[in-house]
């Protein structure tokens, strides 16, 4: 979200101005302080403006393809009514693709910390919004096991959605090795802590699991002390499928531009490596045959000039 548009929507509501950006005393605040940001998400129109101008700034970002996060469910929970803010969201993307050219995708996410109905539901609107929404996956503080969704997950895995999970961020290596042995993910935001086990890294690479890293967001949350000592160097070496992504950047700040900028100035990273990176994503990504070809080419086109 903009934050002009935070600040807009909170005038209209008559309620204080969410603090976007850190720095966080840990997870729990950033969570909090994205909740507050979320509630300002009233009306149907506001769910499409967001997401119109999402478009807006993720093409000016130089992005041609992206699979967004969203918590559907919790939104139709919160305003009482399940399906408004995913149709809202796909009004506004739809939108706002036209505009740019952008391609755009969705993956349905839920909280570890809430129910496993809440999951179902979850899934139900993937079904129901199958033009969309190619992914689900189970988020938020990872001390919560994932085990108790496995049942629902399967029910996902049969309609043919990806299973995106976040693991390995706050916890060790179990959390990853849970979400690609019982959740079946096909990608795991952030993924870290799967350095702590060799055998997990030999399983996770010869499965193909992609890794979401997203430096701007461990080093804001005090997961790692800078982007010069991030991992993310010993992932590649690992010979693991590493991408670069964002994580709620209205939060850190950093577009996905900035996260390759970032590594360049921070990590030292060539042409060549940023631009492997940038292939990660499109190889990683449940885009169409098509749009992948486009997106490699353009890369490739990059790199050679």
């Amino acid at each position: 979200m903009r934050a002009s548009t935070v600040a807009e929507l909170a005038r209209r509501y008559g309620v204080a101005v969410p603090v976007l950006g850190g720095p966080f005393a840990g997870f729990r605040e950033f969570a909090d302080r994205g909740s507050a940001v979320r509630g300002l998400l009233r009306e149907a129109g506001d769910f499409a403006r967001v997401a119109e101008e999402f478009c807006v700034d993720q093409a000016a970002d130089g992005v041609g393809y992206v699979e967004v996060t969203f918590t559907a469910a919790s939104h139709g929970e919160r305003v009482g009514d399940v399906e408004m803010p995913l149709a809202a969201v796909v009004e506004g993307l739809g939108r706002g693709c036209a505009r740019t050219g952008l391609v755009v995708r969705v993956v349905l996410d839920h909280s570890r910390r809430r129910s496993v109905g809440r999951l179902a539901a979850t899934v139900g609107l993937a079904e129901r919004f199958g033009e969309w929404v190619v992914g689900v996956g189970v988020a938020g503080e990872e001390r919560y096991p994932l085990a108790p969704f496995a049942g629902v997950l399967g029910r996902a895995r049969e309609l043919g959605l990806r299973m995106v999970h976040h693991a390995g961020e706050q916890c060790g290596a179990w959390s990853v090795a849970e979400a690609v042995r019982v959740g079946c993910a096909d990608r795991v935001g952030h993924g870290l802590s799967v350095l702590e086990d060799v055998e997990l890294v030999a399983e996770v690479r010869d499965r193909g699991v992609g890794l979401e890293v997203c430096p701007a967001s461990n080093v804001e949350l005090g997961l790692v002390g800078s982007v010069g000592v991030h991992p993310l160097p010993r992932l590649l070496e690992a010979g693991l499928v590493v991408s670069l992504n964002t994580d709620v950047p209205a939060m850190t700040g950093v577009s996905l531009s900035g996260e390759f900028a970032l590594v360049r100035s921070e990590l030292g990273f060539s042409d060549g490596e940023l631009a492997g990176l940038a292939r990660a994503g499109v190889e990683s990504s449940f885009a169409p045959a098509v749009v992948k070809e486009r997106l490699v080419g353009g890369i490739g086109a990059w790199l050679a000039g």
